[in-house]
């Protein structure tokens, strides 16, 4: 049986997934997650419309830091809090970056910018799944 998304409608729960996006008609500026306002963001344009698709699925780590504190509610931490990478990651087609977890057992010392990195879903304590980054091997 598969575990339920952390956030529904986010990502995919494929074998390889891929976060849910979406994408200006008329200019073709993407979004994560989805914009929700009728109107793009994109200050040349003055589109309304706009069309989910899944967004790429693999990537070039732009920049990577150590969360070493406990962030604050509502984020829920594990108990005892465990610190974790956090990974800027430039998806290929799209060239924007999305910020996500590294995946667990990544070590921070190993990496550097420009790595390639790819979409992995992992449970959280409470069997809940969410997107993280891994490096490619």
């Amino acid at each position: 049986m598969m575990s339920a998304p952390v956030l529904d409608g986010w990502f995919t729960l494929d074998e390889r997934p891929h976060l849910l996006g979406n994408r200006c008609r008329a200019c073709g500026t993407y979004y994560f997650p989805k914009l929700s306002t009728g109107f793009c963001r994109n200050p040349d344009c003055d589109g309304e419309a706009f069309e989910d698709t899944p967004l790429s699925r693999t990537g070039t780590l732009w920049s990577f830091t150590n969360a070493v504190y406990q962030p604050p509610a509502p984020y829920v931490a594990s108990e005892p809090f465990q610190p974790f990478g956090i990974g800027a990651v430039e998806l290929e087609k799209e060239k924007m970056i999305v910020l996500g977890q590294l995946a667990t057992g990544t070590e921070l010392s190993s990496l550097k910018a420009g790595t390639p990195m790819e979409l992995v879903l992992e449970p959280l304590d409470d069997g809940k799944l969410t997107w993280k980054w891994k490096v490619v091997r």
